[in-house]
């Protein structure tokens, strides 16, 4: 008896741990809590699981891990808003807005953003939870959510999730799954992206309208990548980062000291202007403009910039961020700036180069979100499994081709009156660089009748402005205000 009790004591830990690492399919956990949000107590039910999505046989081909807040210390829930949120990448997961901008739980980080020990969460005073519910939704091979096989053990052709038009098309219909299995489909509605997360909320705002019959009241566009600008480049996409190198150089004090003793959005405006009407003119003439006005771009671009006018010509006027990235603190500090965020310093092994070895912010973000949401699901949520949460997932090959999203965009703004438009950007992101948010939104309706229906918000941070203290509290009271101010009551949608 005693030999047959050892013996099971050494099968039953084999029997658990060499099962197949699987997703279950379609599954929910749900959890109670209260938090603060403003100092007022707000109480909230937490679901987290996985949803499947369909093929148009029926056929289950993936599943999406997400996370829904729901408050319910709310008497009519019928005209609550619902927020959907996506992170971009394309292949990064829901975690950087979900415990770091809008949800009920933030980082243990410091007031500027960087990684403190214990890892952890805290509550987030600032959380939009208290006037709408939020789902945050990880797209295949993100998060937890994974492809599915077939009953014969294959597994379906990459080519239906990993791309522009690919990705748009089935989250609209997990979407529409989402909203039905919630009873959701009277409340206003929000689709909120970051990054990449900005060109999918532009193509989802047209799809979801016209395949899902879906009308949305708002498309938050949060540090947005415009592929429009990035493919076809030339002088307009090399000319609008120079807002950005501006304000990254002041922020390092590496700026003329005339600039340098104003206050950022006092210079801002002027390295705009000097981009819109001469650098992008100057840059169009390519190798045929003259010498004296290369000269004199050069030391413009010198001044606004914090580069020596040498490098610039060396460039040809042409100045790659990763350069920039690599050369502003060479000659004094040594160190490189970051891409998503020039606020964070990094340490090459040599000063010489043309581009950083890493990016210094994602070093930093890595080391304090990837602790953190493993053990926030598991232990606050109760969401546990022994697949591996992927920040970052495999989606390449990405398809880029037919990018119409930016239009799309306009097109559903055009069919239903009451959808608006919020653009929040980090001056120091060095990515998905402010101004060319701000170019997007000024291309997104080339009539300009729409306008009016458009609001920029930019934050003295960079691509997460969240993870700075201040910023948090102000971006969170934008996105309250746009919400309020992108409400019917009682209104027809009619112009």
């Amino acid at each position: 008896m005693k030999l047959y009790l050892t013996l099971l004591s050494f099968i039953i830990p084999t029997l658990i741990y060499s099962q197949d690492l699987k997703l279950p399919i379609d599954t929910i956990i749900t959890s109670n809590h209260t938090t603060k949000i403003k100092n007022v107590s707000v109480d909230y039910l937490a679901s987290t699981g996985t949803q499947p999505v369909w093929n148009s046989k029926g056929e289950v081909i993936a599943s999406l891990f997400y996370t829904y807040y729901k408050r319910t210390d709310m008497k009519n829930t019928t005209e609550r808003p619902l927020v959907i949120s996506f992170n971009g990448g394309p292949g990064s997961a829901s975690v950087w807005m979900h415990i770091a901008y809008t949800g009920p739980k933030i980082l243990n980080i410091d007031d500027e953003g960087f990684p403190v020990q214990p890892y952890g969460v805290k509550d987030n005073p600032h959380s939009i939870l208290d006037v709408a519910d939020i789902v945050f939704v990880n797209p295949v091979n993100t998060g937890y959510s994974r492809m599915i096989p077939d009953k014969k053990g294959k597994m379906p052709d990459k080519s239906l999730f990993f791309g522009i038009n690919a990705d748009i098309k089935y989250l609209a219909g997990w979407i529409n799954t989402f909203v039905s299995r919630n009873n959701r489909w009277e409340s206003p509605k929000y689709i909120i992206g970051e990054s990449y997360g900005g060109t999918r909320v532009m193509g989802l705002s047209l799809e979801l309208q016209e395949r899902q019959w879906m009308y949305l009241n708002g498309v938050i566009l949060v540090s947005p990548a415009d592929y429009k600008v990035y493919s076809t480049g030339g002088a307009v996409g090399s000319a609008i980062n120079l807002p950005y190198y501006t304000a990254a150089a002041w922020y390092h004090k590496a700026l003329d000291e005339k600039l340098q003793n104003k206050d950022l959005l006092d210079i801002l405006p002027e390295s705009e202007e000097f981009t819109i009407n001469t650098l992008i003119p100057a840059l169009a003439k390519g190798g045929f403009i003259s010498d004296n006005e290369r000269q004199n771009i050069a030391k413009k671009m010198s001044y606004y910039s914090g580069l020596s006018e040498k490098s610039i010509l060396q460039h040809n006027l042409d100045i790659p961020t990763s350069f920039f990235w690599k050369d502003l603190l060479r000659e004094t500090s040594g160190y490189t700036i970051g891409r998503l965020d020039s606020r964070y310093l990094g340490l090459d092994k040599m000063v010489a180069g043309s581009r950083p070895d890493s990016n210094a912010e994602l070093d930093s973000w890595e080391h304090s979100f990837t602790p953190a949401i493993n053990h926030y699901l598991r232990n606050n949520l109760g969401f546990k499994t022994d697949l591996k949460y992927n920040l970052f997932g495999s989606v390449r090959p990405w398809d880029n081709r037919n990018d119409s999203t930016r239009d799309d965009l306009r097109q559903a703004m055009a069919q239903n009156p009451y959808l608006k438009v919020l653009v929040q950007s980090g001056y120091y992101d060095g990515a998905t660089t402010y101004f060319q948010a701000k170019y997007t939104m000024w291309h997104v309706d080339p009539s300009g009748k729409m306008k009016d229906r458009f609001t920029y918000k930019g934050y003295r941070s960079g691509h997460m402005m969240y993870l700075r203290a201040e910023d948090l509290e102000s971006s969170n009271e934008d996105l309250r205000v746009f919400i309020k101010n992108s409400l019917s009551n009682g209104k027809s949608a009619k112009y």
